[in-house]
């Protein structure tokens, strides 16, 4: 698989996803690749001017490209949050109209605002008055019975309207009531076809394709379809499976890191934060992940929790877990 010149930040990205894309997962994630684009958890506009929100805006300036993924759905305050989000340093103010989860639905923002695209339209506009960073939508491809092609279209240019040059496309539709966020992964039907129709018959906006896609080759596929990729839970199963990225989808010469190298890399940085409070068993909760498939992997994660209770520090710690695994 080779990859001609390219430089489309979004040709791969990692989805924002709850509990996972921390600041400290997407900071492992860039010792992985270089040009993969990473987003935020989802941060809730109220979280970030009335509750401790803030805290999960904080970034390292190794992550970029990095974008916000924001939820809310008032104009006034989704403004205030991007301008905080542009001034704090992210590339990208990302909305959310496609969490079909019941506890967001009844704060009416995610995937049943894909039933006001006014309302987003209006969020849209909001955004992109108060700064020059991009602002993109990630949604559905329909909801309940809401689910036409016909309503996708209307809610797509009643959005870019607005301004949104960009859709992140989540190729299944959403029941809002009788199946859970997991289950809503799961259950309905992939539609991949329906986002390729998307692209065809609106060529001058640039769109992401997410569900489904679960290993490089998959990604590559979509290409010629769609302008980039969205990997979710594979990546979180799997991180390392991003190491040949840079070189088979952004078309760079660089060879990629060993998990060896990835690891040690990391462990610098837990240390630092570990200094600043974070709390250890959290900062080491990805490194498993890394030799994914790898002769002595439950080795390695029980001795990781045990050195973790032990207190032990960062480098020690890594060394004697490290004894357990092989890696290529």
């Amino acid at each position: 698989m080779t990859s001609p010149a390219a430089s489309d930040r979004h040709r791969l990205c990692v989805a924002p996803m709850m509990a996972y894309t921390d600041r400290d997962f997407r900071y492992f994630l860039r010792l992985i690749s270089k040009r993969v684009m990473l987003y935020t958890e989802m941060v809730a506009t109220g979280a970030i001017l009335h509750g401790g929100g803030m805290r999960r805006l904080a970034f390292h300036a190794a992550e970029h490209p990095v974008g916000v993924q924001l939820g809310g759905a008032d104009p006034g305050a989704l403004a205030s949050c991007a301008r905080i989000a542009a001034e704090i340093g992210y590339d990208e103010v990302n909305l959310n109209v496609g969490c079909p989860s019941e506890q967001v639905g009844h704060a009416r923002f995610g995937a049943c605002l894909m039933a006001e695209p006014q309302r987003v339209a209006g969020c849209v506009a909001a955004m992109r008055g108060v700064t020059a960073v991009p602002v993109t939508v990630k949604t559905r491809i329909g909801i309940d019975s809401l689910d036409g092609y016909d309503d996708l279209c209307r809610f797509l240019s009643t959005v870019e309207a607005a301004g949104c040059r960009m859709f992140i496309l989540h190729a299944r539709k959403a029941w809002l009531s009788g199946l859970s966020p997991r289950e809503n992964r799961e259950i309905p039907p992939l539609r991949h076809d329906v986002v390729h129709r998307i692209k065809r018959d609106f060529p001058h906006l640039q769109i992401v394709i997410n569900g489904g896609i679960e290993t490089l080759e998959q990604a590559w596929a979509q290409l010629p379809l769609v302008d980039g990729a969205m990997m979710g839970r594979s990546v979180c199963a799997n991180p390392y499976l991003l190491a040949r990225a840079d070189r088979e989808i952004y078309g760079m010469d660089a060879p990629p890191p060993s998990r060896f190298d990835v690891s040690w890399k990391y462990m610098e940085y837990v240390e630092d934060r570990a200094r600043d409070g974070a709390p250890l068993h959290l900062l080491i909760r990805h490194l498993p992940g890394l030799f994914h498939g790898q002769r002595g992997v439950g080795a390695f994660r029980r001795e990781l929790s045990v050195l973790v209770g032990k207190r032990c520090s960062g480098r020690d710690m890594l060394q004697r877990a490290l004894d357990f695994v092989d890696a290529a």
